[in-house]
């Protein structure tokens, strides 16, 4: 379903769009950072900012997708073809569903470590699972490939919405970002 008459998100989607690719890519700096650290008060440190971007991207998924919810949106060009409507489709639920399953992954992987998820160091959360290496090693393990397969999707999302710009001349990329302007429809 799409909102019939919007040609752009309004700014409480857009902005929670932006906020999470901009936590996104700090929680895989992180990531890609912690694990080479020594271990130190740093270390603990980085991992707890990791964690903490983690739930924040579970709380802000949650808002997004409720919002989506009540605020529907903006239509897609009618001159796009049916498959690609499909994929688009396809690649966005595939992105909710990461960032729903990536955050919980990284739980259950701290709480099969029994290392506990202390949020912003004031609100710890309960322990999903007992201790377990193995479970702990294996959660690893899925939490990884999880990060990779955001990655490759979000890739493929963002060279969607360049060709859309650049090739096909539409506004599927300007509905998300404020200071593209919109074309007139049927201009190129």
């Amino acid at each position: 379903m799409a909102a019939v008459g919007r040609t752009r998100y309004d700014g409480t989607a857009i902005g929670l769009h932006w906020i999470v690719v901009a936590l996104i890519a700090a929680a895989w700096s992180l990531g890609l950072t912690m694990v080479e650290l020594p271990l130190s008060p740093l270390k603990l440190k980085v991992y707890s900012w990791h964690k903490w971007i983690g739930v924040t991207i579970f709380l802000l998924a949650l808002a997004r997708l409720a919002w989506r919810a009540a605020h529907l949106p903006p239509a897609l060009p009618s001159s796009m073809p049916a498959w690609q409507i499909r994929a688009a489709a396809a690649s966005h639920a595939l992105l909710y569903t990461l960032l729903f399953a990536i955050p919980l992954s990284g739980w259950l992987f701290s709480s099969a470590s029994g290392v506990p998820v202390v949020y912003f160091g004031l609100l710890q959360l309960p322990d999903l699972l007992g201790r377990d290496k193995a479970l702990a090693e294996l959660l690893k393990q899925i939490h990884v490939v999880l990060n990779l397969t955001l990655f490759v999707t979000v890739c493929i999302h963002v060279a969607a919405a360049l060709k859309h710009h650049f090739a096909d001349r539409d506004d599927v990329l300007a509905r998300m970002l404020p200071f593209l302007s919109l074309r007139r429809s049927g201009e190129k």
